[in-house]
């Protein structure tokens, strides 16, 4: 019979680290990935050598990104394993990092995430199936489609599709890992380039390039090592799935993400309401809308007045994407589940500044990929 990940050895996050998500720049992905790692070490109080394993979640670097990027910080033997799963990979790496070591494979791995701007190809283009529209693949165009119909049904206003990004861009001002780092007022976001339907620029995700870093450790590792128990942070539990066969109008993603995030609160043995801070996929506004929802942080068809209410802002019920999420800390691909952890580690010890979510205590970080997959891990600080 299949064990949860909180059956297992426990798992914690002792070190976490990030290159600042930026514009295209010709700085080195060997560089970004170093930068997070170096900072990771350091957060941990440990050295390479002590790495056993890495997991490398990369969508555009190319073949052996991971093992060519190491060669600049020592060969030192580790198992080194690349992980492609959209804007997922990094959210994987954790999950197998995770994994290692709580099944007694390892006492010490690594996930890092790195990615450079514009190379990344999509397999659907090569399926070899003619389509009836060229964007009928393209997830923007779906989900401005769906803004529409939640429009007409809903009672959903161009004003609270913005609420998204102006909450976001606020939070990611005062985020020294953020892309964009600018407060912004609702008129701002409202009034900004108009992309597909309702959706402006302000509400839809940047992509650019970065790199975030999380080291995880058993109990053993925590003593041999010699590491602050008191700044290890739990990992309860990881869970992920991918879409099913439609279900009515609701999309599969949704669906998808509904599911992985009610199995993660099972296996962690919490609900949704003791969650403190969440970090979600909002590629595009309505997602965070539609994902508090899914996620029981609020009833269905209530997503837009829990965002109205201040109830997803920092200091409300539960900081949604306190980070600046997708929207403004910026969408790497490779790098954005790690830079999650990153961000909820900081919360549940207290580091994290004007952004912090007073008595954080429990956190969860849920990605969607192409495809669609979706994964999430819960993580809680004892």
């Amino acid at each position: 019979m299949p064990v949860t990940l909180r059956e297992l050895r426990p798992v914690h996050v002792i070190g976490v680290g990030m290159h600042r998500y930026q514009f295209p720049s010709e700085t080195p992905y060997i560089h970004m990935g170093l930068t997070a790692l170096r900072a990771a070490l350091t957060d941990a109080g440990l050295e390479f050598q002590a790495i056993e394993s890495a997991h490398v979640g990369t969508t555009g670097c190319g073949m052996a990104a991971g093992r060519v990027m190491f060669r600049h910080i020592g060969s030192t033997g580790l198992a080194v394993q690349q992980i492609e799963n959209a804007s997922a990979s990094g959210s994987f790496a954790f999950a197998n990092a995770c994994l290692e070591v709580a099944s007694g494979v390892r006492d010490v791995a690594l996930a890092i995430g790195v990615d450079k701007y514009g190379d990344q190809k999509r397999a659907v283009t090569k399926e070899g199936i003619n389509r009836l529209s060229d964007t009928a693949s393209v997830p923007l165009v779906k989900y401005a489609l769906l803004c529409r119909t939640l429009a007409r049904e809903k009672g959903l206003s161009a004003e609270d599709l913005a609420r998204v990004g102006w909450k976001n861009h606020n939070n990611a001002s005062t985020n020294p890992f953020a892309q964009f780092q600018k407060p912004r007022t609702l008129e701002q976001v409202l009034n900004s380039t108009r992309v597909a339907g309702d959706l402006t620029s302000l509400q839809c995700t940047p992509r650019g390039e970065g790199a975030a870093a999380a080291i995880v450790v058993s109990d053993d590792a925590m003593r041999s090592f010699g590491l602050n128990a008191a700044r290890a942070v739990r990992v309860l539990s990881s869970t992920a799935g991918s879409e099913t066969l439609p279900q009515g109008r609701e999309p599969g993603s949704v669906i998808a993400a509904r599911d992985v995030a009610l199995r993660t609160y099972r296996e962690a043995g919490i609900t949704a309401q003791d969650l403190d801070v969440v970090e979600l996929h909002d590629a595009f506004s309505i997602e965070e809308i539609l994902y508090t929802e899914a996620f029981g942080l609020c009833p269905e068809g209530h997503g837009h007045h829990y965002l109205r209410e201040g109830r997803s802002a920092i200091g409300g019920e539960c900081a949604v994407n306190s980070s600046g999420g997708l929207i403004a800390q910026g969408h790497p691909l490779g790098p954005t589940g790690v830079g999650q952890i990153h961000e909820i580690v900081r919360q549940l010890r207290g580091e994290n500044g004007d952004r912090q979510q007073a008595n954080a205590r429990i956190g969860m970080a849920h990605m969607i990929g192409l495809g669609s997959v979706a994964i999430a891990h819960v993580l809680r600080k004892d």
